[in-house]
């Protein structure tokens, strides 16, 4: 049985879950008490081992933290890493995402006010990614419920240069020269808010995931809609066809190919649909959905996850809700079962394999 580690990110603090040979989890934490954690990652690229974590004070603002010792101990250093330019007039309001670039030294991180971060000497150096930033539809972009969230950013381990963002309230972004020039690729997604309900950009994305062999295949949970590309983002059909709502937060893809989703009743109430927790999983793209729910509470289960409470490693999958339960599937989303169950309102959750 293979060991496990999973860094949850909650409102306060962070938590890291290990589970040994024996399938007993243990827990440790919290880090950063009483501090809000949206993002975390651990750097497993050349044997490294190298924790991140952007802990957020509602007082002071956000931080990016490196631990290089898993976890023991965290650097909160003096001169923040990541900080908006005085040139942007703005400051630094959360880190919503931590992720690897596609080459073994690169690192990015997204962040509110729909900013991207890059650094490509393993996050010893970090400057803010100015194409995106002087797009010249930013002046335009609204931010959503939780602010103008740059939360995913997806690269091409066999192109460094392509890499695709979405920000809520803005939509897709994709660059095809490691992020020098960016175009929108929000085809066939809709604003169902806005007057002109399929505009160039405005769409509130809340999650992009790819395809483990597919490349070009990409699955989208928007704000009201589910979606598939098979051209790498160019274009987007709707493939929410078999599920009990199209509105959702987080997504997540297995090494099977398996795309997990659990919606929630619209966006005004935004809980699981009919208080029953389910996840929908899909084995052909889209074309078919099948709820799951062994092992999951089917009555009075009125919850909540968040866009990047939802993961995976292998085949074994993992969510988070905002009322602080975590939990498991390792079998491709068969069956579950509850690791946790009275943790702080859950707002990431990251799976590896260690």
């Amino acid at each position: 049985m293979a060991n496990l580690l999973l860094l949850v990110g909650t409102a306060k603090g962070l938590f890291i879950l290990k589970r040994g040979g024996n399938g007993r989890w243990s827990i440790d934490g919290p880090h950063f008490s009483g501090l809000a954690v949206y993002s975390a990652f651990l750097d497993q690229r050349k044997g490294r081992n190298v924790m991140w974590a952007g802990p957020t004070s509602w007082h002071f603002g956000a931080e990016l933290s490196k631990s290089t010792d898993m976890g023991k101990t965290w650097d909160m250093p003096e001169n923040r890493r990541i900080k908006m330019p005085a040139a942007t007039k703005t400051a630094l309001e959360n880190i919503w995402q931590i992720t690897a670039g596609a080459d073994t030294d690169s690192l990015y991180v997204g962040t509110a006010p729909g900013g991207l971060f890059e650094s490509h000497d393993q996050g010893e150096t970090w400057k803010l990614n100015s194409g995106l930033w002087k797009h010249k539809h930013r002046k335009q972009w609204t931010p959503g419920f939780g602010g103008l969230c740059l939360h995913t950013i997806l690269n091409d381990a066999k192109d460094k240069n392509d890499l695709t963002i979405a920000v809520s309230s803005a939509g897709v972004y994709r660059s095809a020269d490691g992020g020098a020039t960016w175009r929108s690729t929000n085809d066939g997604i809709k604003a169902y808010f806005l007057p002109n309900q399929y505009p160039e950009f405005g769409q509130c994305v809340h999650k992009i995931v790819r395809h483990p062999r597919k490349k070009k295949t990409l699955f989208l949970q928007n704000h009201h809609g589910v979606y598939r590309s098979d051209n790498g983002g160019d274009s987007w059909k709707e493939i929410e066809e078999g599920l009990p709502s199209n509105f959702g937060f987080g997504m997540t893809v297995s090494d099977a190919g398996s795309v997990f989703i659990v919606p929630l009743q619209a966006d005004a109430e935004r809980y699981t649909c009919e208080g029953k927790l389910r996840v929908y999983r899909t084995r052909d793209d889209g074309k078919s959905w099948q709820p799951l729910a062994k092992g999951l509470p089917q009555k009075n289960a009125y919850e909540v996850i968040l866009r990047d409470a939802v993961t995976s490693v292998g085949d074994n999958i993992f969510f988070g809700t905002k009322n602080g339960k975590l939990f498991a599937s390792m079998n491709d989303g068969d069956s579950w079962k509850m690791i946790e169950g009275s943790l702080p309102e859950i707002c990431c959750v990251k799976a590896y394999l260690v």
